[in-house]
Order: C-alpha cells, then sequence, then structure tokens
C-alpha cells in the first residue's frame, strides 16, 4: 500500500498526505512546501504536547525562521472562538505574518482549530496538518472542513481551507489509550459501508491486528480511508452532492454526542449513528436484517457502543434541526442502499429518524 497520496483540486495537486512510522521525513516534507523560508507556529494541546511538541520543535529549530508553541487545553469543550482568539494574540505578538505557517499537532480537535485560525488570520495562512489520533489520520485531517464548535453546536463556525500538507507518524497512534484509538474506528468502518465493500469485508478479517496496532495493518487501513476520503473530496470539495456521503452516522450522532455532553467520543457517537442509519436503511427494504446485525458485531468487535442510555428521543430529534447539514428544512440524511453504496437522501422524515433512534437508545 502506497504510504503517499496525492489529493487534486480541479486536476491540479494540492497537497501530498504523507504515511511515516516517525517524524523523521517531516523536515524535507517541509521544505517541498518552503517551510525553511517561514516562522512555525506549532499548534498542539495539552495531551499530545508534552509527548510531541518538543521533539516536532527541535527537528524544525534549526531549518526554520523561528518555531513557536501555542498550547491548548484538551477537550472538545476548548475547541471554541475563544481559543482561536487566545491563538490570534499569539500569533500578532509573534509578528505572523501572511508567509508565515501554522503546524496543527493533536487529534481532530486541533486540526479543525488550527485549519480554523489559519484560514482566517490576515484572510488566510497556509498549514499543515500532523494529525495523532486515528480518527484524524482517517477523517479530519484531510479535505479541508475546519471550524470550531459556538455554543455547544458542533462545527458551527468554519471555513473550507486546504492543508498544505498531511503527515502522519503512524507511530503516534501507540501511545494513545484503546478508547481512544478505537473510536477512530467508527469512521474507518464508515468509508466501507459508503464506497469499499472489499474494504468493509477486509477490516472485519483483521480485527486482531487492527486492535493489536500491526504497523502493516494499520498502515494499510489509513491508506485506504484517506484513498476514499480524497476521491470523494476530489469529487465534491465543497460538498454539494457526494461528499455528504462522508456524513454517514453522523446527523443522529452529533445529535447524541451534543445531548450527551461530549462525554462519548466523536467516532463512538458516529458508530451508534451508523447502527441507527442502517436500521432506517433497513426499514425501507436496502439492507437485510442479516447485514445490520453484522455491522452491529463488528462494531462490538471494536469496542464501539452500539446502542446509548439516558437521551429522550425528541430531544436528540430537535438538536439534529441545527445540524449544519440542514438545508431549506430538510436534512441530507446518508442511508445504505446495500454495503458498499451510501445515499444522500433528502426524503428521510422524523418519523423515521425516530425509528432509527429507537434501535439505539436503551
Amino acid at each position: 500500500m502506497e504510504n503517499r497520496i496525492t489529493v487534486h483540486q480541479n486536476g491540479t495537486a494540492i497537497y501530498d498526505i504523507v504515511m511515516e512510522h516517525s517524524f523523521e521525513q517531516l523536515v524535507p516534507e517541509l521544505k517541498k512546501i518552503g517551510a525553511d523560508q517561514k516562522r512555525i507556529c506549532i499548534v498542539t494541546d495539552t495531551t499530545i504536547g508534552p509527548l510531541y511538541a518538543d521533539q516536532v520543535k527541535n527537528l524544525l529549530e534549526t531549518q526554520v525562521r523561528k518555531v513557536v508553541v501555542f498550547t491548548s487545553p484538551a477537550g472538545e469543550q476548548y475547541k471554541t472562538l475563544d481559543t482561536v482568539t487566545d491563538l490570534y494574540t499569539v500569533l500578532i505578538e509573534e509578528k505572523f505574518d501572511r508567509n508565515d505557517m501554522l503546524l496543527a499537532l493533536g487529534g481532530g480537535v486541533i486540526g479543525d482549530l488550527t485549519g480554523f485560525a489559519a484560514a482566517t488570520y490576515l484572510r488566510g495562512i497556509e498549514f499543515v496538518q500532523i494529525p495523532t489520533t486515528l480518527l484524524a489520520q482517517v477523517d479530519s485531517s484531510v479535505g479541508g472542513k475546519t471550524g470550531v464548535d459556538f455554543d455547544r453546536y458542533k462545527n458551527m463556525v468554519g471555513a473550507f481551507c486546504m492543508p498544505k500538507l498531511v503527515y502522519m507518524n503512524l507511530a503516534t497512534l501507540d501511545t494513545l489509550d484503546p478508547r481512544v484509538y478505537l473510536s477512530g474506528m467508527g469512521e474507518v468502518i464508515k468509508y466501507g459501508l459508503i464506497r469499499r465493500p472489499e474494504f468493509y469485508q477486509w477490516i472485519g478479517q483483521h480485527v486482531q491486528a487492527i486492535k493489536n496496532r500491526d504497523p502493516e495493518a494499520v498502515l494499510h487501513m489509513v491508506s485506504v480511508s484517506c484513498d476514499t476520503k480524497r476521491i470523494v473530496v476530489e469529487e465534491d470539495p465543497l460538498e454539494r452532492s457526494v461528499r455528504a456521503l462522508l456524513n454517514l452516522g453522523h446527523t443522529l450522532g452529533h445529535a447524541i454526542e451534543k445531548k450527551k455532553d461530549f462525554s462519548l467520543y466523536h467516532g463512538e457517537c458516529v458508530a451508534i449513528g451508523m447502527v441507527a442509519a442502517a436500521q432506517m436503511s433497513y426499514k425501507r427494504g436496502y439492507l437485510t436484517a442479516e447485514q445490520v446485525e453484522e455491522l452491529k458485531e463488528l462494531l462490538q468487535l471494536f469496542e464501539l457502543p452500539i446502542d446509548v442510555d439516558g437521551l429522550n428521543p425528541q430531544e436528540v430529534l430537535d438538536a439534529t434541526k441545527n445540524d449544519k447539514k440542514m438545508i431549506a428544512g430538510q436534512i441530507k440524511f446518508i442511508l445504505l442502499k446495500a454495503i458498499g453504496e451510501g445515499i444522500v437522501d433528502r426524503t428521510v422524515t422524523e418519523e423515521e429518524m425516530a425509528e432509527g433512534l429507537s434501535a439505539v437508545l436503551k
């Protein structure tokens, strides 16, 4: 499996996704995009920073004009405009200009927040994604979606801003807590469900290797996931049509995530949302009951939840109405016509969503 994927826009190569097992190639890759002429701000958090910030800073210090580190408190609750404001302040005080660059070193929260700051500081400066969680590596670091949460509404403020490079040190996955690592499997399994039936089968055949973080299995899994997202993003960079397929499990998942006050990880909520979507697809006559059960069993093998307690169904449904995927009062809901064939459906009713929720709310 290739360890480099090139993302194109309108036929032009715009950035590479590079997968390595160390940070050794980071400096050469950054030099390819002219980073040696820039001031660099490494944006990280209190979880990832102590593990990797000094290592990355030491690699860069003699190779670029200047390196500073901005450390945010860790957690979704800090993915806010207040944190972005703190970052702006550091950039202004350190005299960063439009020729300089941000490096997002961390999980999806740091990647989204850094990308949004890059999109808006001085009307846009370059940034690089260095994702350190499985969820960020297979999903949020690729595709140029950036944003922050607003008043607990997830990703309500954002911008499309393509990175100049996505550099993955897959060895960072070895330091993750098992629950954090496995939460990323919600997004991995999604790719098999919407576009890659053979990948869905491969995941089921390699459960133990994936859970053991076998380097070869991890490289294959991350590479196929990123390539699947690349194909969809190249086809629809601004989510006007097929890119919405990447939201399988997300409409109800985001609502559950919010109503559980972010006590569940994003990938866990996506898993629950995918079970609900699969149940709705079964009711439409698309999937068999056996296929729904197989999905639930696969998710459970990766220790992902398939249901959730303590939630009021109507409150979850109400939360979906604040979803950014709502267009003219109609949700773009993702169903499965078959395993490996996701579809965007604008006719899903609240009653259907309530029935899907009944399969996952205890």
